[in-house]
Order: C-alpha cells, then sequence, then structure tokens
C-alpha cells in the first residue's frame, strides 16, 4: 500500500495585512474536542493568526477543595465524582452540539488530540455533513480494532510509556464513579515520568502549567468503548493527520498503523499527514509551529 503523503510546516505565513471580515462573512471555526481529563482549548497563536477557535466545555470536569494545597488526600479517595453516570454518550453529543453552533457561521475543522480523536469519529458520524475537515493530532483514529484500549495492546503501542502513569490514580474507580488522578501529587520520580511521557522538550514550568490544567477525574469507558467510523458517514469527511514524531505515549510505529488503517478503508479520501516533530504534548514552541499548521488547513 502506497504511503501516505507527509508534510513538516515549519512555519506558516503571518495572518498580518488580512482583510478584516464584513458583517455576516462566514468564517472557519476550529472546534477543539476534549481530549484526557477534560483539557480542551484553541492554541492562542491560532486565534491571533485571525481565526475562530473554541473548545468543548465537558460536564462534571470539575475541581474540588480536597484537591487543593494542603490536599485532603482521605477526602480525595473518597469523595463521589459529577463525573459519575455521565457516558461517552454524553460527551459526544455536547461536542456535536457545539459543531452545530460553529456550523451556523460557516465551515468548521474539528480536531481531536489523544484520546480526543476517538471522539471527534464519532461526532463525524453523527454529523458528517457539519463538517468540512476533521484534525486527528497524535490521536486515536480507530478503524481495525474498536476501541484505543484495543490499539494500545498492539506491537506497534510496545514502545508507549502510558503504563508509567498509574502511579498517578489517587482512588478506587469503583467508589469515585471515575478514574482519579492526582496530577498535583509532588513526587518526583513520578513527575519525572509523567515528563517524559507527556512533553519530554518542554520547561519544568511548561509542563507543570500543563499538568495543573488537567482536570483530575476521567471517564472510566473512554478508553473501551468503541469508536470506529462509519465509511460512509465519517469515512467521507476529509481529513489530516499530525504526526507528533516523539510522541511516548501513542508511538508514531502506531500513529502510522492507524494512518494506514484509515486509507485501506477509504482510499477515495485518505490522511493528508503533517510531520511535528515533539512528544505527545507540544511545548510552547512547538505549538505555535502546529498553529501553523492550522493556519494552512484554515
Amino acid at each position: 500500500m502506497p504511503e501516505p503523503t507527509r508534510r513538516t510546516v515549519l512555519q506558516a505565513a503571518p495572518a498580518a495585512g488580512l482583510p478584516r471580515p464584513s458583517p455576516g462573512h462566514r468564517v472557519t471555526t476550529f472546534v477543539f474536542a476534549a481530549g484526557a481529563n477534560g483539557v480542551s482549548a484553541a492554541p492562542a497563536e491560532l486565534v491571533l493568526r485571525g481565526h475562530r477557535g473554541v473548545g468543548v466545555d465537558l460536564a462534571g470536569h470539575q475541581f474540588r477543595l480536597s484537591y487543593q494545597a494542603p490536599q485532603d488526600l482521605a477526602a480525595f479517595a473518597t469523595e463521589r465524582s459529577p463525573l459519575a453516570g455521565v457516558t461517552v454518550a454524553d460527551q459526544v453529543a455536547a461536542t456535536v452540539d457545539v459543531v452545530r453552533r460553529a456550523a451556523a457561521h460557516g465551515p468548521v475543522v474539528l480536531v481531536g488530540a489523544s484520546i480526543g480523536g476517538a471522539a471527534i469519529t464519532l461526532v463525524a458520524d453523527a454529523v458528517p455533513h457539519l463538517i468540512d475537515l476533521l484534525v486527528y493530532d497524535a490521536a486515536f483514529c480507530c478503524v481495525d480494532l474498536p476501541t484505543p484500549d484495543e490499539y494500545l495492546k498492539t506491537p506497534e503501542a510496545a514502545a508507549s510509556a502510558i503504563g508509567d502513569l498509574l502511579g498517578f490514580v489517587a482512588a478506587d474507580p469503583a467508589v469515585t464513579g471515575a478514574i482519579r488522578c492526582n496530577w498535583r501529587t509532588a513526587d518526583r520520580a513520578l513527575l519525572a515520568a509523567a515528563k517524559n511521557a507527556f512533553m519530554a522538550e518542554a520547561t519544568d514550568a511548561e509542563f507543570f502549567t500543563f499538568l495543573n490544567g488537567m482536570a483530575p477525574d476521567e471517564l472510566p469507558a473512554k478508553g473501551s468503548t468503541p469508536a470506529r467510523g462509519d465509511r460512509t458517514r465519517w469515512g467521507r469527511v476529509p481529513r489530516v493527520y499530525v504526526r507528533h514524531l516523539r510522541d511516548r505515549v501513542i508511538p508514531l510505529a502506531l500513529q502510522n498503523r492507524m494512518i494506514r488503517e484509515a486509507d485501506a478503508a477509504t482510499p477515495g479520501n485518505r490522511f493528508r499527514v503533517f510531520d511535528l516533530d515533539t512528544s505527545h504534548v507540544p511545548d510552547t514552541r512547538k505549538l505555535a509551529e502546529l498553529a501553523g499548521i492550522y493556519d494552512e488547513l484554515a
């Protein structure tokens, strides 16, 4: 099977000098689906380049007093989560709602990073006519296998460092109704493992800023929920994959496998592939390069 076309974008042209949109002008909106632990936001650099961007707020991703400093770890381990009873379908529906509202004003580019890739596939199945482009940013794209968890069991995922993050789990999901992690731990070994897994090239300040923005709770079923796209719905939406060449969570071999599978499933609608020389989570400099890729796509 032919390899997908690869492009590496180092710097996109600045948006300075572009005409201001007139009243009623239809503009592209980048909708950022939530990844793990409620993380969802439009990069400031993208907005500064003149684009509309919005994250999806998900119900139940909240912080609590026991998570503050000094932490009450006993309460943190036993308090019931607002996510208890929330389903992946609920979160997909919230994303569909944002896509519907954005589509009323112009084209929609739907972006999913990491586990957010599974979400955007399901959103595309629901409303393919409202999405002009899907962007998988080092993200799960389930095709031959049904779930992200199944892909993490493949040989291509053998180098993943995701298992190094299990030490952050701070409660029994049967008690809390969610997978609860203490991202604000001061355990130096755990923090070093997380930095290596998530963003090895970042400064400590950048890493801690990222880590402290993550909500502690996540849905237990997020990785085990089937997220294959229907070839006649998801499969008809143009799509892009941004490969993270140094990714230690979704290794490059696994990214390549999912790209190959998707291209084989819909040979008339293959991935456009861009490369970013970064870990799973870009640092500030690489995030600017990623915004440059989005800028070009718009």
